[in-house]
């Protein structure tokens, strides 16, 4: 072969590969997943290349006033699908499993089998690349870190942070109580209890740097918003590489938060070499093992790295503006919903603190409060699945699975399934939860907001902490019902929110 031949050899070498490579990611292999799913008696959509089952978008018209049987709205492509069925993202094979019992196995008891679904790096990046990203030793690592920073006595300590952001939000619904003549004013709460979410974090993470971390808060909104866009995009390899304008401006976002947060960190370090206290906010509790042991460099041999801190800020920031707002507008509109239960919490709130501000002594003797809050999250989880994939072929529920398959744990399903909890399982009943989590149904392991196993929300303290305390305040000095504009229409748009807000009407109490 002639030295000038070698070139067009070479390129035709890497088209082949190329179009071997494509072959078998859009046939060969999920054909052999196909066949090895159906010799097993799975039910499901016959592959077929280019296209996906794609979800049904929720329906336009709303739902009745009152009705909580929300999976045939929000997911209609599952409801009534079965127990155990295949469905196609692409040329990946998705397994739905209706089993508690299974969940529980795939999330806590089959370590080494299974691994969160694969993301854009590039894109995760951009966003985060905190405690859900890592894995072995390094997620071990974060875990232990953020798991003092998450503890219930440091908790107990922001608790003066917590309700003085559930203050300004009342502040600024009594003012415009004031100007109403009428003694009433209509609030979508949505929009507030995301400013509510945005205060507590940045008071919280920050400290005495909060108004710095509202900033962070801002940026991570709008990068939110074009990571959104470009995911809907057909994944070309490097296109994010390309100087495209939403690709800079998505650098451009990225490189302003960490430059606020490297000031905060360069300044909460400083505070802390001088004697600050490291127990009132998160940062502190992050930050407070590089205090300590460091190597023959100068680096810290206990702690995260600096850019590690940064990423877990992100993580913190990003997940305190999802559950924490959604949790609280879900409360509010069916505690309107169901007025008899407002009315009991209230009772159960004047009795314990009155008109003072929510201490923790109190916060045991929520039972009532706390009842209201758990059939939310039953109800309306925030979010309505889980997804793992296999990493190796492995058994579950009868079924071997191959590696490469994704398996969707439909959470909402679990939720609202009346062989778990009754035939009254899309009645708005708190007191089934009378008696706790274990005796509310007869899966012990059914209830499953926050997840399971290791991989359990580490922030779910905190976000019932949160949420005790803006209901707590909200019943001692407002009585509240839904407003004639308000629509309900549970939509899942990662996130189970109401699709058209929550408008709440308020009158304040005497």
């Amino acid at each position: 072969m002639s030295p000038a031949m070698l070139p067009w050899s070479f390129l035709i070498f890497t088209l082949l590969w190329q179009a071997a490579m494509l072959l078998d990611r859009l046939w060969l292999r999920p054909r052999r997943l196909e066949r090895a799913l159906r010799a097993q008696g799975l039910p499901g959509r016959p592959y077929r290349p280019f296209t996906s089952d794609a979800p049904v978008k929720n329906q336009q018209s709303p739902m009745p006033l009152g009705c909580h049987d929300i999976v045939p709205y929000v997911v209609p492509l599952l409801h009534g699908a079965g127990r155990t069925s295949v469905s196609w993202n692409g040329p990946v094979p998705t397994v739905t499993i209706v089993d508690a019992q299974l969940t529980r196995e795939v999330m806590f008891g089959k370590s080494g089998h299974f691994e969160k679904l694969p993301r854009t790096r590039v894109l995760s990046r951009l966003l985060t690349n905190g405690l859900p990203r890592h894995e072995g030793e390094k997620w071990v690592k974060h875990r232990k870190i953020l798991g003092r920073a998450f503890h219930l006595e440091k908790l107990k300590l922001m608790l003066p942070a917590f309700s003085s952001s559930c203050q300004e939000l009342l502040t600024r619904w009594t003012e415009s109580l004031a100007s109403n003549l009428e003694g009433w004013c209509e609030v979508d709460v949505c929009p507030e209890f995301l400013i509510l979410a945005a205060d507590t974090i940045s008071r919280t993470a920050f400290g005495s740097s909060y108004l710095e971390g509202r900033r962070i808060l801002a940026l991570q909104s709008e990068q939110v918003d074009r990571i959104k866009a470009s995911g809907k995009m057909i994944f070309i390899p490097g296109y994010m590489s390309l100087p495209t304008k939403n690709n800079r401006r998505m650098r451009e976002i990225n490189n302003e938060i960490e430059s606020v947060l490297e000031g905060i960190i360069a300044k909460k370090m400083h505070a802390m070499q001088e004697g600050e206290s490291t127990e009132c906010d998160l940062l502190s509790l992050m930050l407070e093992p590089n205090m300590g042991k460091t190597d023959g460099n100068g680096r810290s041999t206990a702690g995260m790295t600096i850019e590690d801190v940064m990423e877990e800020c992100k993580m913190c920031y990003l997940a305190s503006t999802e559950t924490p707002p959604t949790l609280l507008a879900w409360t509010m509109i069916l505690l309107s919903m169901h007025p008899e239960w407002q009315e009991r919490a209230r009772e159960e709130v004047l009795g314990l603190f009155g008109k003072n501000r929510p201490e923790y002594a109190g916060f045991s003797g929520l039972r009532t409060v706390t009842m209201i809050l758990y059939e939310v999250l039953r109800l309306y989880p925030p979010a309505i699945a889980f997804h793992r994939k296999t990493y190796n072929e492995t058994e579950l529920g009868g079924i071997t699975y191959p590696a490469g398959v994704v398996i969707e744990m439909p959470l909402l399903l679990i939720h609202h399934d009346p062989n778990i909890w009754g035939a009254d399982v899309h009645e708005f009943r708190p007191d089934r939860f009378a008696e706790g989590i274990s005796k509310a149904s007869n899966d012990p392991s059914a209830f499953l907001p926050f997840g399971w196993g290791p991989r359990i929300c580490i922030g779910q303290n905190f976000v019932q902490f949160e949420a005790k305390m803006a209901v707590c305040m909200i019943l001692q000095h407002f009585e509240f019902e839904l407003a004639p504009t308000y629509t309900h229409a549970p939509h899942n748009k990662k996130i189970l929110r109401p699709m058209h807000g929550a408008q709440i009407k308020l009158r304040a109490l005497v």
